[in-house]
C-alpha cells in the first residue's frame, strides 16, 4: 500500500473521534508501530486535528470553522479549482502562494457541512491529485440528487483499472481530496472512492431507489460497529 493511501485509511479509522492505539492500528494496517508513530506525525505536521502520543494512543478531534466564514461543498470545490490552477503556474510566487494558501485552509477546514459526517483536511495530497477529479464532481453531485447509477472506471489501490456500477450516495471533502461513497453493484458492497481515482464516468439509464442494506444510514451503520 502506498504512503498517501495508508495515510488516507487512518483518517478513515480515526473519524469515529474514538482513542485507537498504535499497535491496533499497525495490526489492521499491516505495518509496524514505528511506520505509524512516523504517519501519525506526518498527519499532525499537516494540519489534520489529532491528539494523541506514543504509548497512549491517537484521535481525531472536531473539525474547527475559520470565523466568519462557512463555506458549503461547492463554493470549496471552486475554491480548491482555483489552486490547483495557480499550483501550476509559471510565477513563483503565485505558486507559493496557493500552496500556502491551501496549507492554511486544510489547517482549520472553513467548511460548513451541517448534516454531513466530518471530515478532515489532508495537505500531504498534492494539488494536482485533486485536480484531477475535479471534472466528474458535477455529474458525481447530479447523480447523487436524481439517484442515478454510474458506470466508472477506477483505479484501486495496485493500480489496477477497474469497472464499477455504483449507486453514488456521498460526497465528502478530505482537504484537496475528495471521496465518494457508493453502493458498488459489481461487487454486491459499500466503496468509498478517490474521485482522483476515477478514470472515466458514466450515466446509466437506471434509477435506484432505497433498499435495505445499500442505503447511507446503513453504511455509517456498518462503519461505527466496524471500529
Amino acid at each position: 500500500m502506498r504512503r498517501t493511501d495508508r495515510l488516507f485509511s487512518l483518517i478513515l479509522v480515526l473519524r469515529d473521534g474514538r482513542l485507537h492505539r498504535a499497535q491496533d492500528l499497525a495490526l489492521r494496517l499491516g505495518v509496524s508501530i514505528r511506520t505509524i508513530y512516523r504517519d501519525m506525525d506526518t498527519l499532525m505536521a499537516s494540519g489534520v486535528p489529532i491528539e494523541g502520543e506514543r504509548g497512549l494512543g491517537y484521535m481525531a478531534t472536531a473539525a474547527v470553522t475559520l470565523p466568519p466564514l462557512n463555506l458549503t461543498l461547492t463554493e470549496l470545490e471552486a475554491l480548491h479549482h482555483g489552486l490547483a490552477i495557480m499550483s501550476g503556474s509559471d510565477d513563483a510566487d503565485l505558486q507559493a502562494s496557493a500552496r500556502s494558501l491551501a496549507a492554511k485552509i486544510d489547517a482549520v477546514l472553513p467548511e460548513d457541512r451541517t448534516a454531513e459526517p466530518g471530515g478532515w483536511g489532508l495537505a500531504v495530497y498534492p494539488l494536482a491529485d485533486a485536480a484531477r477529479g475535479f471534472r466528474h464532481m458535477p455529474q458525481i453531485r447530479a447523480a447523487i440528487r436524481a439517484r442515478q447509477k454510474l458506470a466508472a472506471d477506477h483505479r484501486d489501490l495496485d493500480g489496477e483499472l477497474r469497472a464499477s456500477v455504483l449507486r453514488p450516495l456521498q460526497l465528502e471533502y478530505w482537504g484537496r481530496l475528495w471521496t465518494v461513497t457508493a453502493w458498488d453493484e459489481a461487487v454486491g458492497a459499500f466503496t468509498v472512492l478517490r474521485i482522483d481515482r476515477i478514470e472515466a464516468l458514466r450515466a446509466l439509464p437506471g434509477l435506484f431507489v432505497d433498499e435495505p442494506g445499500r442505503t447511507l444510514a446503513d453504511y455509517l451503520a456498518r462503519a461505527g460497529a466496524a471500529d
